[in-house]
C-alpha cells in the first residue's frame, strides 16, 4: 500500500481576498495559490514592530512618506504574493492592487521582526518575494533575543543588486531612501528591550 501526501488546497486571488474578508482573527499570507495562516508575535515582537513604527512617525511628520503598521496589506503581483509586513513606509501617491483596494503596491521599506519560527523565511523566501517589488529601496531586520538591524538596500544603478549590512548596538542603520539615520540602541530602549 502506498501512502500519498495530502495536496494543499489551491485558491485564487479572488478567494483568498473572500477568505480574508471573513476572516477576523488571523490575517493570512497568499503564496502561488496557496493561503498559509500567519501566527501572532511575542510581547517582543510587538514592542519592536510598535517601537519602529514610532520613530518612523516621527521622523516623517509632514512628509509625503508615511509609516504604517501590522495591519497594511502588501501584493507583490509579480511573485503571486500577498502579505502583511510588521512595518511598511509608503509614500504618496499609494497604488492598489487592481483586484483589492486594500493591498497596496509600492512600499519604499519594509519591516519584519524577526521571530524563531519566521526568521529563516524572512531573510530568505519572502525577502526574495519583497525584492521583486520595483518600489521597494530597504527592507529592514530586527532581531528580538539581541540589539540587530540587518538591511538590505537596492542598488539604485541596478535594480537587481542589493546590498547586505548588519548593524549592531551602538550603531545606526542608513536609510538613505528616507534620509535617516536608525539608531539601534533608541529602537530596542524605545520597545523596552534588552
Amino acid at each position: 500500500m502506498t501512502t500519498r501526501a495530502a495536496l494543499r488546497p489551491r485558491y485564487t486571488f479572488a478567494e483568498y481576498l473572500e477568505i480574508e474578508r471573513h476572516s477576523s482573527a488571523v490575517k493570512h499570507e497568499y503564496v502561488g495559490g496557496e493561503v498559509f495562516a500567519m501566527a501572532g508575535g511575542s510581547v517582543e515582537h510587538s514592542a519592536l514592530a510598535t517601537s519602529i513604527v514610532g520613530l518612523l512617525f516621527a521622523h516623517l511628520r509632514g512628509h509625503p512618506c508615511h509609516p504604517h503598521g501590522s495591519d497594511l496589506q502588501i501584493s507583490i503581483r509579480a511573485a503571486d504574493v500577498a502579505t502583511y509586513a510588521d512595518a511598511t513606509v509608503i509614500c504618496d501617491p499609494i497604488e492598489r492592487d487592481p483586484e483589492s483596494p486594500a493591498h497596496v503596491t509600492n512600499p519604499l521599506i519594509i519591516v519584519e521582526v524577526l521571530s524563531p519560527s519566521t526568521q529563516r523565511y524572512d531573510r530568505e523566501q519572502k525577502r526574495l518575494y519583497y525584492q521583486q517589488i520595483d518600489s521597494l529601496r530597504e527592507y529592514v531586520l530586527v532581531a528580538q533575543d539581541l540589539r540587530r538591524v540587518e538591511l538590505w538596500q537596492r542598488d539604485d544603478s541596478c535594480r537587481d543588486r542589493w546590498t547586505y549590512t548588519n548593524h549592531e548596538a551602538g550603531s545606526s542603520v542608513p536609510l538613505t531612501s528616507i534620509d535617516y539615520a536608525l539608531d539601534v540602541n533608541e529602537l530596542y530602549d524605545a520597545a523596552g528591550v534588552a
